[in-house]
């Protein structure tokens, strides 16, 4: 499916009404999915006409892209920022891998993640192009973040690995595995038997080094 016709939206201050909108449509579309909501219903849980909503974003598809954008905004906006310290004064590596995992447990805790994955794992077989914005406005950007933060400090001699954008898979891959899917696949009593969080993000850090860490002794 082609991309969504978008409305130009104020960025980063959004308008009263934006803000309606958006915070409106999110909760819709998390209790009943998207082929059930409605532009009609998304202004009036904003307290805003139809018209208004179609005015500032143009379709439903652009209201649900903006709604996963702004979803993922905090993690991409934080992540980029600690990536960004971490090459102006470079710490050490299981600093700057510890301090990727937090975001990632805080976005996890902090937001419903949990619920939005749900959604796009149910509606993506009909529509599969919620998957691709979901990735692309979200873990695309944060990955390719996390995968040039390696490869600077692959260039720095902190780590040794040829193949940065495999290793943020690999490392990603180690955290959601406890962090993510079984709250996603509501494991139920099962989540009791689950590692603490530091234990999974120590543990995390000790196999990624173990395999591209560098030995300075």
């Amino acid at each position: 499916m082609p991309q969504p016709k978008r409305k130009a939206t104020k960025e980063p201050n959004e308008s009263a009404t934006t803000r309606a909108i958006l915070d409106a449509a999110h909760r819709l579309f998390l209790k009943t999915g998207f082929d059930a909501v409605n532009l009609e219903q998304v202004g009036r849980a904003a307290g805003v006409s139809r018209q208004t909503v179609y005015n500032q974003f143009g379709s439903k598809e652009a209201v649900f892209h903006e709604v996963v954008k702004r979803h993922w905004d905090a993690v991409r906006s934080e992540t980029a920022s600690a990536f960004a310290a971490m090459e102006a004064a470079p710490t050490s590596p299981a600093e700057c891998l510890r301090g990727f995992a937090r975001a990632l447990l805080r976005f996890v805790e902090q937001t419903d993640q949990v619920s939005f994955t749900r959604l796009v794992i149910a509606e993506s077989r009909q529509r599969p192009w919620i998957a691709d914005e979901f990735y692309r406005c979200g873990k695309e950007p944060i990955l390719k973040c996390f995968a040039a933060a390696l490869a600077v400090m692959a260039r720095k001699g902190m780590i040794a690995c040829s193949q940065p954008e495999l290793a943020a898979h690999q490392f990603m891959g180690l955290v959601q595995e406890f962090v993510i899917w079984p709250r996603v696949m509501a494991i139920g009593k099962g989540l009791a038997d689950l590692p603490d969080n530091e234990v999974v993000i120590e543990e995390a850090i000790a196999m990624f080094l173990s395999r591209y860490g560098i030995d300075r002794r």
